[in-house]
């Protein structure tokens, strides 16, 4: 990768030994691997047992979760909130896995349909629950600093799942929930 990123600094017109260039192939390809290690990642590894049994039947919520991404077509960060959501069917997980789980998506090169999809499939798959709902607010940075220029537009995405998808009333909830004290 070193090599070819050397060959992408010639191609915009800059010198690859120049001082302050030296080492940014090499940076450049530890951002990439830390930007795509969603790809080796295993959600049962990455979940390790945090699997609780659990009567509630109320919703769990995490709200606000930062997620940054790379455009697959661009190659450019998008980055935003997840709002996560799933109504338990006798088992919980631990709170610190549903961020984790984000992370393991957002970290491949992305859109943020796929993406959202992606995270509310894997919350159903891990726990089976009743309901699994998925909103992310993003904003892309191949919208922003190329193409339309748009700097205030934010792309808005959700997947809903069982009882979120069903019920009026669960969903209604949810999309309450994620609004209070939004920024």
């Amino acid at each position: 990768m070193e090599n070819l990123i050397e060959e992408i600094l010639r191609q915009v017109g800059e010198d690859p030994d120049r001082e302050g260039l030296v080492k940014t192939p090499n940076r450049v390809k530890k951002a990439y691997e830390f930007l795509t290690s969603g790809y080796k990642a295993n959600i049962d590894e990455l979940v390790n047992g945090a699997i609780f049994e659990e009567s509630t039947t109320g919703m769990v919520l995490v709200r606000d979760i930062e997620l940054y991404s790379l455009c697959e077509h661009h190659l450019l960060p998008f980055f935003g909130r997840a709002h996560v959501a799933y109504i338990p069917n006798k088992k919980i997980i631990g709170i610190s896995k549903i961020p984790r789980i984000v992370d393991v998506f957002a970290r491949r090169l992305q859109v943020q349909e796929r993406l959202t999809d992606q995270i509310a499939q894997a919350i159903q798959e891990t726990l089976d629950p009743l309901g699994v709902g998925v909103v992310i607010k993003a904003k892309h940075l191949c919208m922003m600093m190329r193409g339309v220029e748009k700097q205030n537009s934010e792309l808005f995405t959700s997947s809903l799942l069982g009882l979120f998808k069903t019920d009026a009333t669960t969903r209604s909830e949810f999309l309450d929930l994620i609004r209070t004290g939004s920024h």
